[in-house]
């Protein structure tokens, strides 16, 4: 990778051999992701907000890119190919969280969208983002109540949740939260944007962008779709949710933490 005039990081490492499931899990799930998870500039606006000033950003976990900024330097690091082919981004680096191959303080600020909780070992990785940056930005979840694992799959909620978002920042001294709602027609397809489209969830495109979904062995998620569509014709689903028809967004439990 070279260096434009101006760079303030050191990559120390070129390529780092992924220690987690993380790359598998997404060199297998992550294809056609782009086309079902792209950013929505409502989730987006607090995420460049929290960076401030920062003229320089690692995104770790970068996947396709969502989020990042496009008025700065950002580097993408990220353990699957798969996801790093469909990245647009200039500079993409393949690694991991957990060791970063960075110099300390190379960054002004890391980012972290939907990625602390694929991570083998999430205190080591964070404590990572913290010695390459003054400034943390992660986009995580807590578990509020859900219709889809309510009703139909309950089993997805005992996935990737050892490190929810109040974890991370308790393990982020002087961090904060700040909620984000999800608006009823988000263009990013991560796990709740379809809370007032039901119908988006019978596609397995769309749900093979969802880890908690695509995940599931077909002998789950297969019955619990055929529910759903057997409730959407019947009118069974509108009839239970008739309330969220009538709203614009909602706190799912997207919590967006901020150090410093």
């Amino acid at each position: 990778m070279k260096r434009s005039r101006g760079e303030r990081f050191t990559i120390v490492e070129r390529v780092v051999t992924p220690v987690s499931g993380s790359a598998a899990r997404y060199d297998t799930i992550g294809l056609g992701y782009r086309e079902h998870r792209r950013p929505d500039p409502r989730v987006g606006a607090p995420i460049l907000a929290a960076l401030g000033d920062a003229a320089t950003v690692l995104n770790v976990g970068a996947g396709t890119g969502s989020y990042e900024p496009d008025d700065r330097l950002v580097v993408s690091i990220d353990a699957s190919a798969v996801m790093l082919a469909q990245h647009p981004g200039p500079r993409r680096v393949m690694g991991v969280a957990e060791r970063l191959p960075f110099a300390d303080g190379a960054f002004d600020a890391t980012l972290a969208i939907f990625t602390v909780h694929h991570w083998s070992d999430p205190a080591a990785g964070l404590a990572e983002l913290q010695r390459v940056s003054r400034r943390q930005v992660i986009l995580a979840f807590e578990l509020l109540p859900y219709w889809l694992t309510e009703e139909y799959v309950p089993e997805s909620a005992t996935i990737n949740v050892d490190w929810l978002a109040s974890r991370i920042a308790g393990a982020l001294p002087g961090s904060r939260t700040e909620i984000i709602p999800v608006p009823h027609d988000c263009s990013d397809g991560f796990f709740c944007a379809y809370w007032r489209r039901p119908e988006a969830y019978l596609d397995p495109g769309v749900r093979g962008a969802i880890s908690g979904l695509a995940l599931l062995p077909p002998a789950t998620i297969e019955p619990a779709m055929a529910r759903l569509a057997d409730d959407l014709r019947s009118g069974a689903w509108n009839e239970r949710h008739a309330d969220l028809l009538e709203l614009d967004e909602m706190d799912h439990g997207y919590r967006l933490v901020i150090a410093q």
